[in-house]
């Protein structure tokens, strides 16, 4: 949940629970990341993960950006601020697995693509496990040979960006149960569940389709640690429809849908991360201003089911919800004549 969500106190809360708390390194400097991680350990002892987002290929012709860019000027004059510059970066991929490694990070996930095999061997060294979010079958084998410990099934149900190794054209959305069977008729590697799953029957489900964890975003963004600001935990709470959109950082992601999305989601380009610095001043005025039409809202499909709670009993609760489930689920299973 990178960009705002994730937070130092939310991943100690969620290990406080029993689960295991991510820190977001997207979007952050390495020294940002470098001073999360000790914070966090200064608060709690136990294991958590950093999630790193793997570089994009970026290619986009200027002609592209620049018509994009008169698009949405508009938006940028209405706040009085300039259109970003376009420009990519790797977001200090190497950087940040250095950290990782001198760190010794328990778990370091990889989105937006797989690490060569050498640096998942480096990781292992250092005492780290190496997940990976997929979104196919393809990319699992892939993830697989190259040394990964799990696969972060990623349905299209999720909130956020796709996971996708290459957001390059038109391919099958994959929602999460048909994703977790296609996989794990493939591959022995464990697998984390994560799109749209908000409940305890919504871990119970994937847990009995052959998950070995769950993995929640949306459903923690309203509890009290979440860093979600206050206009999108509005929209969070509602029954607004979700879409999938490039019109914010020109890669897809799923947000619930608003004015932004609606008027540029025809005109956005392929171009991550250009489009993403092109509408940063536009978002971060929105944000500002308390304007939720103009910002990305990410958020999972079943959005609405999110809770407004302390994260640790939120989790807590949720384990409680899932662990009933299966167990109704065994029972009346186990039944005479069934």
């Amino acid at each position: 949940m990178a960009g705002g969500p994730s937070t130092v106190a939310l991943a100690a809360a969620v290990g406080a629970a029993g689960g295991l708390g991510f820190l977001a390194a997207g979007y952050r400097t390495p020294e940002a990341v470098r001073a999360e991680i000790a914070e966090l350990r200064g608060v709690s002892r136990g294991p958590f993960g950093l999630n790193v987002f793997s570089p994009s290929r970026g290619e986009v012709s200027v002609a592209v950006l620049a018509g994009y860019a008169s698009v949405i000027a508009g938006d940028a004059d209405r706040f009085g601020v300039e259109v970003g510059v376009p420009r990519y970066d790797d977001d200090h991929y190497r950087e940040k697995v250095e950290l990782a490694i001198r760190e010794r990070v328990p778990v370091v996930s990889f989105t937006f693509g797989c690490p060569e095999p050498e640096t998942v061997e480096r990781l292992h060294r250092a005492g780290s496990a190496v997940w990976v979010t997929v979104t196919d079958p393809a990319e699992a084998v892939i993830a697989e040979r190259a040394g990964a410990d799990a696969l972060v099934a990623q349905g299209t149900e999720a909130g956020g960006h796709r996971g996708y190794f290459e957001d390059s054209g038109p391919r099958q959305e994959l929602g999460l149960l048909a994703l977790l069977r296609l996989i794990r008729s493939r591959s022995g590697v464990a697998v984390i569940a994560a799109g749209g799953i908000m409940d305890g029957p919504g871990i119970a489900a994937v847990l009995c389709a052959g998950a070995s964890a769950a993995q929640l975003g949306t459903a923690l963004m309203l509890t009290s640690e979440a860093g979600t600001f206050a206009a999108h935990r509005v929209r969070l709470a509602s029954a607004d429809p979700t879409s999938l959109t490039r019109a914010f950082s020109g890669r897809t992601a799923r947000g619930i849908v608003n004015q932004f999305m609606t008027e540029h989601d025809a005109h956005a380009p392929r171009g991550y991360p250009q489009v993403h610095h092109m509408t940063a001043p536009i978002r971060a005025a929105a944000r500002r201003a308390g304007d939720p039409e103009r910002v990305n809202l990410w958020a999972g499909q079943a959005h609405e089911l999110a809770v407004s709670a302390p994260a640790e009993d939120l989790v807590r609760e949720l384990w409680r919800q899932a662990t009933e489930s299966l167990e109704r689920t065994s029972q009346s299973w186990s039944r005479p004549g069934r």
